[in-house]
């Protein structure tokens, strides 16, 4: 008996008329919603609770307003509000008056638990799990840190030691100085571009100091707490009205709207020495509400959301500029903002700007074919489905829509909205916020060697 003739991939995709076709979607059917509650306890705490009782645990996802509205930049220095919430969130699991740092791990590793603190401009994130049957040592523990965190003297000492060297080291990556220069083109001195806080301003601060912003700062009022498990919703939301009965003292503090987004030449940032050059530019979207949101979404795609996409396609595959190119949406409670960025090599900044530049105006003139909107609705369907999947992630995906004022159904009901636009319409949106002449953005590069070929390709400031 004769092996078997092995076939090559390319020869199973393939007929012998051409390609093989790929076949066509099957309609997409519709999520079905699970058993949930949405309230507001007495404290003003928005509580999210969703039974998904695929395996036996608990993800709970907690999102504070956590903003510097005593954020006073216009010298330049601004406050010491982000040194200070950064050694707040590093520093939080260290003890509370009734458990040490080993204290609160054992009881979470009892339950098969675990939780971590996170923070940036506009919140405090907490993300945690554990097995179902240990929800009320979860929210024990997590009404602890929230209420009680003592934060020792010594172990701020240690973690400010770290926390210096990691930003010393994390200064010097090209990624966070393009990061930073785009933040402070695009939104000036607004307590937003403060992501990432001075070593000078972390060594200052005191334990006082953290005590005191975590007794200040973090409030329950306008802050959102997402539960999803093998949990009973109704039963779920009075726990955590017990378990944090204590957490009180009016609402939490939301970052003020940005300031608008215009127009205007991207910046060049110099970086002496630098062998590669950054590329960064941005300009206004639309956020989940607004009824151009989906068709805006196919069109970001088309452009550089995903691999196969018109700026991977020239800047990766047909000009070998860099290894990625991408286009993105940003999205924050105030609006939302296109991105799109690139790594490049010095010698070929100013022909992959160009590049880039091109792409947005033929994106915006020649707008995706059907065959391209197709393709991108595939993926962005796909995705929407795989964050639905899974305990951790529906948990997330519902914290993140809640921080943004939405429920839980507007997830399900999105995959609906994006199968139902248009090419048309993707068309209108590509036209609409793809014109190159709506984006600023920087530049960062040696600018002895971007220089010149920046200031004849024009529209951006390059300095004397």
């Amino acid at each position: 008996m004769s092996a078997p003739t092995r076939r090559s991939a390319e020869e199973i995709g393939s007929t012998s008329v051409g390609p093989r076709p790929l076949p066509p979607l099957r309609t997409q059917r519709a999520v079905p919603a699970p058993d949930e509650v949405d309230t507001v306890l007495d404290s003003g705490l928005r509580v999210i609770a969703v039974r998904r009782a695929e395996v036996p645990m608990v993800e709970v996802r907690l999102r504070v307003p956590f903003a510097d509205l005593g954020a006073d930049r216009s010298d330049g220095q601004g406050s010491d509000h982000a040194a200070v919430a950064e050694l707040l969130a590093t520093t939080i699991l260290s003890g509370t008056r009734r458990r040490s740092r080993v204290g609160i791990d054992d009881d979470l590793a009892g339950v098969g638990g675990e939780i971590g603190f996170a923070v940036d401009p506009e919140r405090l994130a907490v993300s945690g799990h554990a097995l179902a049957e240990g929800l009320d040592t979860l929210l024990e523990v997590l009404a602890d840190l929230l209420l009680d965190a003592t934060h020792p003297p010594d172990e701020l000492s240690r973690e400010r030691d770290r926390l210096v060297e990691r930003i010393e080291m994390a200064s010097a990556q090209p990624s966070i100085i393009a990061r930073r220069a785009l933040q402070e083109r695009r939104y000036g001195t607004h307590p937003v571009t403060r992501e990432m806080p001075r070593p000078e301003e972390v060594a200052a601060v005191s334990a006082d100091a953290v005590r005191a912003l975590q007794a200040a700062a973090l409030r329950p009022g306008g802050s959102v707490l997402v539960l999803v498990g093998d949990l009973d919703p109704i039963d779920a939301v009075r726990r955590v009205d017990t378990a944090l009965a204590g957490w009180t003292g009016g609402d939490a503090a939301g970052l003020p709207a940005l300031p608008a987004l215009s127009a205007r030449d991207l910046l060049l940032v110099d970086r002496p020495g630098a062998v590669q050059s950054q590329l960064r530019l941005s300009a206004p979207a639309v956020g989940r509400t607004d009824p151009r949101y989906a068709a805006l979404q196919l069109a970001n795609l088309s452009l550089g959301g995903y691999f196969s996409s018109r700026l991977v396609e020239n800047l990766r595959e047909d000009k070998g500029y860099t290894y990625h190119a991408s286009s993105s949406l940003e999205l924050d409670p105030h609006g939302a903002a296109l991105l799109v960025e690139t790594d490049v090599a010095s010698e070929v900044t100013a022909p992959a700007l160009l590049e880039a530049r091109y792409e947005l105006g033929r994106l915006a003139v020649v707008p995706p074919s059907a065959d391209e909107v197709e393709s991108a609705r595939r993926y962005l369907v796909g995705s929407l489905l795989i964050s639905m999947t899974t305990q951790a992630g529906y948990a997330s995906t519902v914290a993140s829509l809640a921080a943004h004022g939405l429920s839980a159904g507007w997830i399900r009901e999105h995959p609906a909205r994006v199968e139902a636009v248009t090419v048309d319409e993707v068309a209108a949106a590509a036209a609409e916020f793809f014109a190159p002449t709506r984006f600023t953005g920087v530049v960062v590069a040696d600018a002895a060697r971007t220089a010149d070929g920046l200031r004849s390709l024009g529209g951006v400031e390059v300095g004397p």
